[in-house]
């Protein structure tokens, strides 16, 4: 029952289809979006369609530019063989 779960996970054959399944949930929770109700939306930008997955997206990538800089200015990433 795992076997064919974790072979589609692991294989790269399976890469495409992998993506291809990424995109469609990505555009499934857009279009979820757009079905919610915003009558009682506080914010402005509560109202908007869509702008759960942009803020969240945003922010994710965000945070990752921001935690390579630190990485590498603040001297916190190390070579591989440091402790060789």
């Amino acid at each position: 029952m795992i076997k064919p779960i974790v072979h589609f996970f692991g294989d790269e054959q399976y890469a495409r289809p992998r993506r291809r399944l990424f995109y469609l949930v990505l555009v499934l929770i857009v279009v979820a979006d757009f079905l919610v109700s915003r009558e009682h939306a506080e914010y402005l930008w509560d109202s908007l369609p869509g702008w759960s997955a942009v803020y969240g997206f945003v922010s994710c990538v965000l945070l990752i530019f921001v935690s390579k800089f630190l990485g590498h200015r603040v001297r916190l990433m190390r070579r591989e063989d440091y402790y060789d």
